[in-house]
């Protein structure tokens, strides 16, 4: 038997037990997916996701896979571009709540997949681009993800990944991460009876490999022209790479 452990939050747990724990998370969360981000990011998140769907740049007709798109947040941005946009996911809980607020939007168009990021089911170069928001930090095991990735781009794909990482600014840093662990918490418990799971969210971005770390796991996986841009310090930041 394998003693491999992997990072759920501070815990560090088998990686079977990481998946399952992840996905009973996501299902907690999944009807106030917009409460526990404005609690994460104070509001933020939704600027970041503009900025970031400016970055990938999506065209008219290309096929762009958002990998952990549930919710539809990014997707909806990047099909109002034009773009072919198929949202995958491994919780089926986020799924459901991307598709209702489709309809809700009356955005058609959207493919929705249920889908391990690990194990994608789509054949070798079939995407123009893949987008990943707020969900690499989840993944049991990050590099297979990544090659994953890599390996469903077709040549001159792009890579674009968003997600929370440690900022650099003194003395922001103390205040974030005090608000982090002692409040967010507290407003999860609030407004989502759910004090658990916005304690594990915190606690997976401090596990998660700092900006120039991650950096370099994207160019393992086969990635070129690899860059990151930091937002507040780095507080979140947004990487990129190239398939070649």
């Amino acid at each position: 038997m394998s003693n491999e452990q992997v990072s759920f939050g501070y815990e560090d747990v088998a990686p079977d037990e990481k998946t399952r724990r992840v996905g009973g998370v996501f299902s907690n969360v999944a009807a106030r997916y917009d409460i526990m981000n404005d609690a994460m990011s104070g509001g933020m998140h939704r600027l970041w996701k503009d900025r970031f769907v400016r970055r990938v740049k999506p065209r008219e007709g290309e096929t762009i896979l958002d990998m952990a798109g549930g919710t539809g947040d990014i997707a909806f941005r990047m099909a109002k571009r034009g773009a072919q946009v198929t949202v995958a996911d491994i919780n089926a809980e986020m799924l459901a709540v991307g598709m209702e607020r489709a309809e809700k939007r009356k955005i058609e168009g959207l493919n929705w997949a249920e889908e391990n990021a690990e194990a994608l089911s789509f054949e070798d170069k079939s995407f123009d681009a893949y987008t990943i928001a707020f969900g690499i930090r989840n993944v049991t095991h990050i590099q297979q993800a990544l090659e994953e990735a890599h390996r469903v781009l077709k040549r001159g794909g792009r890579f674009f990944c968003l997600e929370f990482s440690t900022t650099l600014w003194p003395g922001f840093a103390e205040i974030y991460d005090a608000y982090s662990h002692k409040v967010v918490p507290k407003i999860g418990k609030a407004l989502a009876h759910d004090e658990d799971s916005y304690r594990y969210l915190i606690e997976s971005i401090r596990r998660f490999p700092d900006m120039d770390a991650f950096k370099a796991m994207i160019g393992e996986a086969g990635f070129v022209q690899t860059r990151v841009e930091p937002m507040l310090g780095g507080l979140v930041a947004i990487h990129s790479g190239y398939r070649i």
